[in-house]
This record gives C-alpha cells, sequence and structure tokens, in this order.
C-alpha cells in the first residue's frame, strides 16, 4: 500500500510539473496503453474491462479534440484524424473488435512518433537560439 502512495505522488508531481508538450506526449501514452489493455482484455473475453479501457481512450481523443486550435489550418486535419478515430472506437467497443483497435492503435503510435520528433526537433531548435 504505501508504494503505491509513493508511485501516485511520484506521478501527480511529475503530471504538475510536466510541459504542455510533455502532457500531450503522456496522453498520447495513456492511450494506447489504454488501447493495449482493451485488446487483451478482447482476447481474454472479459468485456467489461474492454469497454473500460476502450472509453478511456475515447476520453483521451476527445481531449485532444476539445483542445485544438483553429487559427492553425493543420488543426483541421487532425480534428478530421480525431474524428476518424472516435468512430473506430464506438465501433471496437460495440463489437469488441481487436482488429479495429489494432488499427487506432497503430495511428496512436504514429501520432505518438510524431509528437516525440516534434519535442525533438524543438529542443534543438530553442537550444540553436
Amino acid at each position: 500500500m504505501l508504494a503505491n502512495k509513493g508511485y501516485a505522488a511520484y506521478t501527480n508531481s511529475r503530471i504538475a510539473t510536466a510541459s504542455p508538450a510533455e502532457l500531450t506526449l503522456m496522453l498520447y501514452e495513456g492511450a494506447i496503453k489504454f488501447c493495449n489493455i482493451a485488446i487483451s482484455a478482447i482476447e481474454e473475453k472479459d468485456v467489461m474491462k474492454a469497454h473500460q479501457n476502450i472509453m478511456k481512450v475515447e476520453r483521451i481523443v476527445q481531449e485532444f479534440q476539445g483542445t485544438l486550435d483553429f487559427k492553425y489550418p493543420v488543426a483541421k486535419d487532425f480534428n478530421e484524424v480525431y474524428t476518424y478515430l472516435m468512430q473506430r472506437l464506438r465501433e471496437a467497443n460495440m463489437q469488441k473488435d481487436k482488429e479495429i483497435l489494432e488499427e487506432v492503435l497503430k495511428h496512436l503510435r504514429t501520432m505518438r512518433d510524431t509528437w516525440k520528433e516534434v519535442m525533438r526537433l524543438s529542443k534543438i531548435s530553442e537550444s540553436n537560439s
């Protein structure tokens, strides 16, 4: 129990001190984690666990979608991707279809990896300024 409290304190501290870019990366990591858990739950025929974790992925995607800044043209493209992911997540949840979740997972990993590259390039740009 004490170890859990220590981990929770560490996690809370990590979140509280993270930059917006790091928080975005954490959300992508969380969505990937929950999607993997949902896939495992479907394989184990644990319908409730699959549902709960698909819903967690949906909430993260909704958060991404809700924070888009449409003054940038790329926001429209991201909005379309997030809308598509939401549609696929709903289908996966209704059908408990792991293949659909694997497709969503592929997109989430690509977006996470792209975000990591943006963060890396941003740090290089800042250090050259």
